[in-house]
């Protein structure tokens, strides 16, 4: 199908001229929301995954085009693809085949520049800092004890640690620096969940940049580094609009990866994709017990969102790799079993099984997971978005209507706000992950106690290996009696929560052996191609 001009897509969403911004033909920033909808939300996760993905986007995207199809009203709310794994070996999150977001080039790469500004607005802070120090450090900043780091949107091991400011001129403090990759800053945190500028602003005010040599906490606003900071990203705070390759709206806003922040597209994106249509469809990112653990004790608590069904996606490989021999499919089960158990039984949400299907897999095969859904009394559907598109997805979707068409229950969390934050890691540790215990360092107790002081009802985000339910890659299926352990945490004061960071999880990815971009070529036209 061909694409249409956005402002004809923008006109499916009741959108007129005046409250869009074009970027070109077919991508469009939404100012203005006239919604006074409020939609039924349907969140779609998935399995722990394999290292290339069980195919949310793809699954996400043939279910909107199926309600196309149904003449429903609906619109897709989802994440930015970040440039690193772009390039590196995850590649983009526009899907693929004939369950596709475009333009897709335009989105895996530049985009709007939202990402830019994200990038742009954290290194300015981190300038403040440093200029701050040179000019006389009036605020007594102890440059060993400088907690908030510079960010690069790409996969760059090389700078998961350096030192700065080697230059000998006169006031300069040499230190310790490590970038974090944008997706998992504090200020993509912030924006995915400020509410409207003003909330940015207040945000990106209370973000504790450093402690003093007197032990007291060093925030953004005692730079005055809030102002500049919101006026880089006044335009990346508007959700951006664009379509499926069957012209189904799109709304793509922001990108916090879910292994190592919380995983979730923006606040204002499924806000106003709920006020402009009856039906949204929304992503958390990779497994459940990340992507969605952190959707409902962060997003939906901050947002006051209550899903309506969940989609948990698997593939006969994820379920596969999740065996001990990697060959079969029962023994794997198991992860698919612990995932709909978190999801009904900890936050009260009905779930259904979308078995993502490849041209390999065998018939038999996926008869057996249906026959195991059913006998567990697990709803569940065969797609096949990437071959068939929306089609393949009907059957999922009437299911997850009709499921939309009960009522609401309401949602419960995996902890309470008001628990401490070791009790708060213990819960999501032990109920979602099936740990026995939880393991703190020296190093994370000392902080603890000074985060309590300054922060103690936060929710908490631990970021961990995707690959698996504990924090150790290798320990497949539903593993139990494990320890998690928490080698470090972190203050995200503006965005609210606290990370607490388990196993050998890096805030900054590293390229693989032949990246992405060495298969990537543009011809003399300006054409792109082999993004994947």
């Amino acid at each position: 199908m061909q694409l249409k001009k956005i402002k004809n897509i923008a006109k499916k969403l009741n959108l007129n001229s005046k409250d869009i911004e074009l970027y070109g033909d077919y991508k469009a920033k939404i100012k203005n929301c006239r919604g006074k909808n409020f939609g039924k939300l349907i969140l779609v996760t998935a399995i722990n995954p394999t290292t290339s993905g069980e195919g949310k986007t793809t699954i996400s995207i043939g279910l909107a085009d199926a309600f196309t199809m149904l003449n429903q009203k609906v619109c897709l709310a989802l994440r930015e693809p970040s440039l690193g794994p772009v390039f590196g070996i995850k590649g983009g999150a526009t899907g693929g085949g004939k369950a596709k977001i475009e333009p897709s080039n335009d989105i895996n790469l530049h985009f709007t520049g939202d990402f830019h500004a994200i990038t742009s607005a954290n290194n300015l802070l981190s300038a403040f800092i440093d200029n701050h120090i040179f000019q006389g450090n009036s605020l007594n900043i102890d440059p060993n004890r400088i907690i908030f780091h510079r960010c690069i949107d790409m996969n760059d091991r090389a700078l998961r640690e350096i030192t700065i400011n080697e230059e000998p001129v006169k006031n300069n403090k040499i230190h310790k620096e490590n970038f974090t990759i944008t997706a998992a800053s504090e200020i993509m945190a912030i924006l995915c969940l400020a509410q409207n500028l003003q909330d940015l602003k207040t945000r990106l005010s209370k973000i504790v940049v450093a402690f003093s040599y007197d032990n007291n906490p060093i925030y953004a606003k005692d730079l005055n580094a809030q102002e500049a900071m919101t006026i880089l990203l006044k335009d990346a705070i508007k959700s951006n609009l664009v379509q499926t390759s069957q012209n189904t709206p799109c709304i793509i806003h922001g990108g916090p990866f879910a292994n190592i922040a919380h995983g979730c597209n923006s606040i204002i994106a499924t806000k106003t994709a709920l006020s402009l249509s009856d039906y949204t469809i929304t992503e958390a990112g990779f497994g459940a017990d990340l992507g969605a653990e952190k959707f409902f004790d962060v997003k939906c608590r901050v947002a006051n969102l209550n899903p309506n069904v969940v989609v948990l996606v698997a593939t006969i490989k994820a379920l596969k790799l999740h065996s001990i021999d990697n060959n079969t499919i029962k023994e794997g089960f198991c992860n698919l079993i612990k995932h709909v158990n978190n999801i009904k039984n900890i936050f009260n949400k009905e779930v259904i099984v979308a078995i993502n299907k490849f041209p390999n897999d065998k018939d038999d095969e996926l008869k057996l997971v249906e026959s195991l859904c059913k006998k567990l009394k697990i709803n569940c559907s065969i797609c096949s978005p990437y071959l068939d598109g929306g089609r393949s997805c009907l059957d999922l979707a009437e299911k997850v209507i009709k499921i939309c068409k009960k009522k609401n229950q309401p949602l419960k969390y995996a902890y309470s706000l008001n628990d401490s934050i070791e009790n708060k890691i213990t819960n999501i540790a032990q109920k979602i992950y099936g740990a026995s215990e939880i393991v703190l360092s020296n190093k994370v107790k000392n902080k603890i106690k000074i985060f309590n002081q300054i922060a103690p009802n936060y929710p908490v985000v631990i970021a961990k290996t995707q690959y698996s339910l504990s924090d150790n890659p290798k320990l497949i299926g539903a593993p139990k009696n494990f320890c998690l352990t928490i080698n470090d945490i972190e203050l995200k004061n503006g965005a609210e929560f606290i990370v607490a960071i388990a196993g050998n999880i890096s805030l900054m990815p590293g390229l693989p052996k032949t990246p992405n971009g060495e298969k990537m070529s543009i011809d003399n036209n300006g054409n792109i191609s082999n993004v994947k």
